[in-house]
């Protein structure tokens, strides 16, 4: 098999196996009822909200008596979180959601998705709350912003607890105005949840016999036989959520540029770049949607020219070094900033790793290249520059040498000099198809 045809190969299943994780999973007929538990573990972002969009299609399909988001978030994006209301209050069956394991947290953006469900529970030693809005790129808002923000999600958090009293209610404003934070206790005292359940057997439990209000109309759940079927993040999904990784975005952007770099350096083969294309396009992607300070990426970009200007400079480390202290300054400034949430930084140990790795790697091709300036050439007319041959027919001026086996038509670079059979010289330059030469010391 040629290599090109292996390559288009390998890139077909590529594509395929990310086809194929994004199809909807198939699941076995029952005669039981049905629950659908998705689990959502991290940040709130656009493929989460696509993730719980899915599983609430799949349960409407399925007719499932209920579908249970798991939740563990620190919270994260305003836009997804709106979108994660929208859809459960639109579904057409119950959402409950969970927040659970024991520790975790439904904080920020996660407080309106629990609130916005049709039964909410958390496991024992979790917490809700402080959900007081900041902007997109995790700054503080201006006063009119921040007054404007905080009265219009403190309107949408009364809404959504309209059902639970007027101490429900004052905790939730709470959490919006003053980034107040409740424990699973305290929210279950105030009413601002349904349940505190230790495990999902429990909460099916707790369901059976509720009365929920799906879209106007009165929903009882009978969970008591129901079964449990998990829907799992798909491949996709998975690589948008890992995407919005800090470390992983800074990871693609060094990745990607160091594969450009290559693949322009040496064009011709496919593979590099299509690397770096890929690696590019999913940092865009998570830059997109993290909270950054975009002044980093010219730090970033000024880190790459020092690494390529160095190879030709005659400073041989010194632009190398300063660019390694660029790369590390770009990534601190892009994502470390005080104003980024702390769930949101990026590892400093892993840019300074990387960073010394990528000027490490651009100094050894510049040590290759200083080398390969140094390096006698071996083929065309300057090679034959100061090599040594010898006379076969006297010159006179003009006669034959023979270099390297080959025999040449030559002559002698000064006037009156005959040189004998025998006699060696050394090539000066090439005139034409005829070596200018002298005898050799």
């Amino acid at each position: 098999m040629s290599m090109r045809k292996f390559n288009l190969l390998l890139l077909a299943f590529f594509i395929t196996g990310l086809v194929l994780g994004a199809v909807n999973p198939a699941f076995a007929q029952n005669d039981s009822p049905q629950i659908i538990v998705l689990t959502a573990d991290g940040p709130i972002t656009p493929p989460m909200s696509q993730y719980l969009l899915r599983g609430i299609k799949i349960a409407e399909s399925r007719k499932a008596e209920a579908l249970i988001f798991q939740l563990n978030t620190p919270g994260g994006s305003l836009d997804a979180m709106t979108e994660m209301e929208q859809n459960i209050l639109d579904a057409n069956i119950p959402v409950i959601v969970y927040v659970a394991p024991a520790g975790a947290m439904a904080a920020s953006a996660g407080t309106i998705i629990t609130l916005a469900g049709h039964a909410a529970a958390m496991a024992p030693n979790t917490i809700i709350g402080a959900a007081s809005p900041v902007g997109g790129q995790g700054e503080d808002l201006s006063t009119t912003e921040e007054a404007k923000t905080k009265n219009a999600m403190s309107n949408v958090v009364e809404t959504l607890t309209e059902r639970r009293g007027e101490t429900a209610k004052a905790l939730a404003v709470d959490t919006i105005m003053n980034a107040t934070a409740a424990t699973s206790q305290e929210a279950l005292d105030a009413g601002l949840i349904d349940f505190i359940s230790s495990d999902l057997n429990q909460l099916r439990s707790q369901l059976d016999g509720m009365v929920v209000n799906v879209k106007g109309q009165s929903v009882t759940l009978h969970t008591a036989n129901a079964t449990y079927t998990s829907v799992d993040i798909s491949i996709i999904e998975q690589i948008l959520l890992i995407v919005t990784d800090p470390n992983i975005v800074f990871l693609l952007i060094t990745i990607g540029v160091q594969a450009i770099i290559i693949e322009i350096s040496s064009p011709g083969g496919w593979v590099a770049g299509f690397i770096g294309v890929v690696c590019l396009g999913l940092a865009t992607f998570g830059l997109g949607i993290l909270p950054v300070n975009w002044f980093g990426l010219l730090f970033i970009a000024t880190s790459f020219v020092l690494f390529l200007l160095d190879i030709k400079a005659p400073s041989h480390g010194a632009l190398t070094a300063a660019g390694i202290g660029s790369l590390i300054v770009g990534a601190l400034v892009l994502f470390n900033t005080p104003a980024t949430p702390s769930f949101q930084h990026v590892s400093v140990p892993l840019v300074v790793g990387v960073s010394i790795i990528s000027g490490g790697i651009f100094f050894v091709i510049m040590m290759v290249a200083v080398r390969a300036q140094h390096v006698p050439i071996h083929t065309g007319e300057e090679s034959m520059e100061g090599r040594v041959g010898i006379v076969r027919s006297v010159l006179n001026p003009k006669g034959s040498v023979q270099i390297g086996g080959e025999l040449w038509t030559a002559q002698v670079d000064e006037e009156g000099i005959k040189l004998v059979v025998g006699t060696r010289v050394v090539v000066l330059r090439v005139d034409g198809l005829r070596l200018i030469v002298r005898k050799a010391e």
